[in-house]
C-alpha cells in the first residue's frame, strides 16, 4: 500500500513536469567519476570522438542504394554526439558535429532528399529508416547549435517524404520492413518538427502514421498492447525472417513506441500513453533477462523464459540502447523508479558488456554465455549498426543520473559523481557522491547549496534492495519502502550529508535447473581466466535462503572490474571432495569474457546438479 502510495504521488509530480513548461531548475553541469563514469569517458573519446566523418558522408553522395542501411549511421553518430556535447561541453566535438551537418546537407538534393536511395527504389528497403536518423540527427544538432540551416533542412526532408507518403500516395506501412515498422518510425522526428515549427502538416503525418498502424497490414501497435498481446506473439511467425512480414522485430517495435510517446505528450490522447506502458511492462515481464538485454535474431521470442538455453545473436546492442532510451523516457514522464530500475541493470550489464575493455569496439550482441567478438562490418563499410548506435546507450547516463523538477531534486544514478544544479533558475546546488558503488553499497552525498535553502531530494531505492539504511547528518530515517523514491524535505544546509547502505548481498536465481548471481544490479559471470575448474561444469552453489556470501577477489585478471568466490559443489562426484564445498570464483557480466578472444570462455547460468535425495527438485 505504502508503495502503490509513493507511486502516485510521483506520477502526479511527472505530470506537473509535462503541464508546465515554465519549470526552471535544470542539471548545468555533471560529471560521473569511477570505474563507469571512465568507461563513458572511453566511448566518447574512442567511438565518437573517433569517428570517421567523411566514411560516414559518402554513402550519401552515392545515390544508388537498393536494400542496406549505410543512412543510419550518420544519425546514429550524430545522436551520440549531442548527448556527448550536452555532458561535457567538448567545443573540438561541437566542431567535428558542425562538419558532419556541412558534410551532409551538401548531399541534399533540391527536393529535399537526403539518402543513398536512387530515384527508382526509394521508399523501398532501409530508405526511410535511414532519413529518420538523419533528420533525428540535424533536429537534435539543431537544439544544442541553434544552426537554423540544420532546421530548415530536417523540414524540407520532411515535406519531400510527405509528398510521397500518405492519403492518395504510398501507404508507409507497405513501405520497407517489419509491418512498416521500421519506415513509421519516422514518427519520431516528424513530431519533433512540429514542436519546433508548428506546421500543421506535421502533426497530421504523425496521426496518418498511427492511424495506419491500426490498419489491416499494420503492426497494430496500440490495439494489440491494449489487448495485452505478449510482445513475442503479436503475428504469427514469418516464412522469412528479414522480410516485411515480421512483426516482433525488436528494436523497429520500440522505436515506433519513442515516436508514439512524443506524440502523447501533444496530443494527451490516454490510449497512446496506455498502449506504451503497457508494452513496457511486457516486455519487462517476458523479454529482458537477468543482463537487462533480450531478443534473438533481433526479435522478442519470450526471452525472460528461455534465458538458460543457449541461443543464437542474443541481445543485441541496438535493442539494449533503444530500451534504455524508451525506459529513460517513461522515467521522466511517469516519475515511476522502476523504469531507472530497469536502466540502470541495462548499463552495468548488457551495456558496459558491450564494449571492448580499450574502447575500440562495440559488440552486436553480448550472450549470456560464450566469447566477446567483434560485430561483422555491415553495408560495404567499416562499421555497424551497434558500434554506430551503442554509444547512445553509454551517454545517456549523465542525463538519467539526476533530474529536476521545481524544488524536486531526484537522483537516480549512484556512484562518484559531481553535479551543479540551478533550482528555480536562481538557486544554485551542488551534489557530491563520494562511493565505490556498485563494487559496495555504501555512498555519501554531500549537499551543498549556495546558501540555506528548502527543497527535497529523492533518492531511489532499488526494488532489488530489500534492507537499506539511510541517515541524514547521522539521523536514522525509517520507512523505507524498495523500488520507491525516499523524499527528504527539509532546510538543506552547507555540507549536509546523506548516508546510504543499499542491500548488496549475493542472490541466488534458479530457473529450470539452473542458477545465476546478482549483487545489486550486477550480474555475476564464471570466467576461464580464473583457471578455477571448467566454467560449464554443473554445479550446486551454496546459500542461506538464497541469499550468497560472496567475498571480493583482491588479485584479478587483466580487465576485470570486479572479482568474489562463491562456494559450491562442483560435478557430480561428492566422493573425492569429501562433500566439503569449494571456493567458485565469479566476475561481474560486462569483465566476463573481456579479452575478446575466443579462447576465453564465461558462463551467467550456471547448470545446477540435479540431487534425487531432494524430493522437490528444486529448480527443475
Amino acid at each position: 500500500m505504502v508503495k502503490s502510495i509513493a507511486i502516485f504521488i510521483l506520477l502526479l509530480i511527472s505530470g506537473f513536469l509535462l503541464k508546465n513548461p515554465t519549470d526552471q531548475s535544470s542539471v548545468q553541469k555533471i560529471h560521473l567519476q569511477g570505474y563507469s563514469g571512465d568507461v563513458i569517458d572511453k566511448c566518447i573519446q574512442t567511438r565518437i570522438k573517433g569517428q570517421d566523418i567523411d566514411h560516414l558522408v559518402e554513402p550519401f553522395k552515392q545515390k544508388n542504394e537498393t536494400w542496406c542501411w549505410q543512412s543510419e549511421f550518420w544519425g546514429k553518430w550524430m545522436l551520440s554526439a549531442v548527448d556527448a556535447y550536452k555532458y561535457t561541453g567538448d567545443a573540438e566535438l561541437m566542431k567535428k558535429m558542425k562538419y558532419a551537418v556541412d558534410g551532409l546537407l551538401a548531399t541534399q538534393l533540391p527536393n529535399g532528399y537526403i539518402g543513398n536511395y536512387g530515384e527508382d527504389t526509394q521508399l523501398t528497403g532501409w530508405d526511410i529508416w535511414g532519413r529518420k536518423y538523419s533528420l533525428l540527427g540535424l533536429i537534435k544538432y539543431y537544439e544544442i547549435s541553434g544552426d537554423k540551416k540544420a532546421l530548415k533542412a530536417a523540414s524540407k526532408v520532411a515535406d519531400h517524404l510527405i509528398g510521397q507518403v500518405g492519403p492518395g500516395k504510398t501507404n508507409i506501412i507497405k513501405t520497407g520492413f517489419y509491418l512498416g515498422m521500421a519506415s513509421s518510425s519516422v514518427l519520431e522526428p516528424i513530431v519533433y518538427l512540429y514542436n519546433h515549427t508548428s506546421k500543421k502538416d506535421y502533426l497530421a503525418f504523425a496521426e496518418y502514421i498511427v492511424a495506419q498502424w491500426e490498419t489491416e497490414d499494420g503492426p497494430r501497435l496500440i490495439s494489440k498492447a491494449m489487448a495485452g498481446v505478449n510482445v513475442a506473439d503479436r503475428f504469427p511467425p514469418p516464412e522469412k525472417w528479414w522480410s516485411w512480414e515480421n512483426g516482433q522485430k525488436a528494436y523497429e517495435m520500440m522505436s515506433c513506441y519513442d515516436g508514439l510517446f512524443e506524440l502523447y505528450k501533444i496530443t494527451r490522447k490516454p490510449e497512446y500513453l496506455e498502449a506504451i506502458i503497457k508494452t513496457v511492462d511486457n516486455i519487462i515481464e517476458t523479454e529482458i533477462n537477468i543482463a537487462g538485454s533480450g531478443s534473438a535474431f533481433e526479435c522478442w521470442y519470450g526471452t525472460v523464459e528461455k534465458q538458460t538455453q543457449p541461443t543464437y545473436h542474443t541481445m543485441e546492442t541496438c535493442v539494449t540502447t533503444t530500451w534504455m532510451k524508451l525506459c529513460d523516457k517513461l522515467l521522466e514522464h511517469t516519475g515511476n523508479p522502476k523504469y531507472a530500475d530497469q536502466v540502470e541493470k541495462s548499463f552495468y550489464n548488457a551495456m558496459m558488456a558491450s564494449m571492448k575493455f580499450d574502447g575500440s569496439e562495440i559488440a552486436k550482441y553480448s550472450p549470456l554465455e560464450g566469447s566477446r567478438s567483434e560485430g561483422e562490418e555491415q553495408c560495404s563499410m567499416h562499421i555497424n549498426c551497434c558500434n554506430a548506435n551503442g554509444p547512445r546507450g553509454f551517454v545517456l547516463m549523465p542525463s538519467f543520473a539526476i533530474r529536476t523538477i521545481d524544488r524536486d531534486v531526484f537522483i537516480n544514478y549512484y556512484g562518484a559523481s559531481e553535479a551543479e544544479i540551478l533550482l528555480e533558475n536562481k538557486h544554485k546546488l551542488s551534489i557530491r557522491q563520494t562511493s565505490s558503488y556498485p563494487e559496495t553499497g555504501r555512498i555519501k552525498i554531500s549537499i551543498i547549496p549556495e546558501k540555506e535553502l528548502d527543497f527535497s531530494i529523492n533518492l531511489r531505492i532499488p526494488a532489488w534492495s530489500a534492507t537499506t539504511i539511510v541517515t541524514v547528518n547521522d539521523d536514522l530515517i525509517e520507512n523505507i519502502v524498495p523500488g520507491a523514491y525516499l523524499r527528504l524535505s527539509r532546510t538543506w544546509a552547507q555540507n549536509d550529508i546523506i548516508s546510504i547502505e543499499l542491500d548488496m548481498r549475493g542472490r541466488l536465481h534458479e530457473n529450470h535447473g539452473y542458477q545465476a548471481i546478482t549483487m545489486g544490479p550486477v550480474v555475476l559471470a564464471r570466467d576461464s581466466r580464473f583457471e578455477d575448474g571448467f566454467v560449464d561444469e554443473t554445479t550446486v552453489i551454496q546459500n542461506e535462503q538464497s541469499v550468497v556470501n560472496l567475498p571480493p577477489i583482491i588479485n584479478k585478471p587483466p580487465h576485470i572490474w570486479m572479482a568474489f568466490s562463491a562456494e559450491g559443489f562442483t560435478g557430480t562426484d561428492l566422493e573425492d571432495s569429501g562433500k566439503i564445498a569449494k571456493p567458485i570464483r565469479f566476475c561481474d557480466f560486462a569483465s566476463a569474457g573481456n579479452t575478446w578472444d575466443s579462447s576465453t570462455r564465461y558462463i551467467v547460468w550456471v547448470r545446477k546438479t540435479l540431487n534425487v535425495m531432494n524430493r522437490k527438485y528444486e529448480g527443475y
